[in-house]
């Protein structure tokens, strides 16, 4: 039994996502965290994919902020028309608008595709997200782990981690320099390591304290999938 953890799939096919799980050797034993934003930016906008990992008893599925503004669109799903998006008012639309801006359209249009081939299927996807944790922990090999899409914003040692905000795990913004728990590892994605320079394009990023393995999958790199027990990273082909 291995725990592995991946974040940032941003649309990635499904084929070339299970041929990355083949390539680590991944088993129906194993554990998968996948940190968020499986959603939006490519192809079909993830749905296949998300359904996909709908269906697996042995994955654990950590919110991203994709999928939370998804959710903050769930309007659009009540009745689906031309005319309903029309009658859309000003909060509603603006939050429609953003979610467009960050990539939403792959997304919106094969749920909106689905709701005419499967209209149970939207509301099952929904719920799903609505019940995804912001937070996961796992201890392996005796050392402690979070999962949290985004790190912790306004961080503290002494801070819960029941009092972080939404905000806070979802868009925060680690400098190479931020520092989180002594005793635990936090896994995390949402900021493609390529934004620290150059030299980290595609690659994760580990410091003493935190481990980032968001490698811009959604900027035309190859996700990375880690391995905690060893720690090992196996790239997409």
């Amino acid at each position: 039994m291995k725990t592995y953890a991946i974040s940032d799939l941003h649309g990635y096919p499904l084929d070339k996502f299970l041929d990355l799980l083949d390539k680590a050797g991944f088993t129906e034993d194993d554990t998968l965290y996948i940190i968020g934003d499986v959603i939006d930016r490519n192809g079909d906008g993830g749905v296949e994919l998300l359904r996909y990992i709908m269906d697996q008893p042995n994955f654990e599925f950590i919110l991203g902020n994709h999928e939370k503004m998804l959710l903050d669109c769930d309007f659009l799903f009540k009745e689906i028309s031309e005319e309903s998006i029309g009658d859309l008012n000003a909060e509603q639309m603006a939050l429609m608008n953003d979610y467009l801006a960050n990539g939403g359209g792959a997304t919106l249009k094969s749920l909106f595709k689905l709701s005419h081939e499967e209209p149970e299927a939207i509301g099952d996807i929904l719920d799903f997200l609505r019940e995804s944790p912001l937070i996961g922990a796992e201890t392996v090999n005796g050392r402690d782990f979070l999962f949290v899409h985004a790190g912790f914003g306004n961080f503290s040692p002494d801070k819960k981690l029941s009092e972080y905000t939404e905000g806070e795990v979802l868009w925060a913004r680690p400098e190479l320099d931020t520092e989180y728990f002594d005793d635990i590892i936090t896994v995390f994605g949402h900021t493609p390591t390529l934004c620290y320079g150059e030299e980290h394009a595609g690659k994760i990023i580990s410091t003493p304290t935190w481990i980032n393995i968001d490698t811009g999958a959604s900027m035309g790199y190859e996700p990375a999938l880690l391995r905690l027990d060893d720690m090992k990273v196996f790239y997409g082909e």
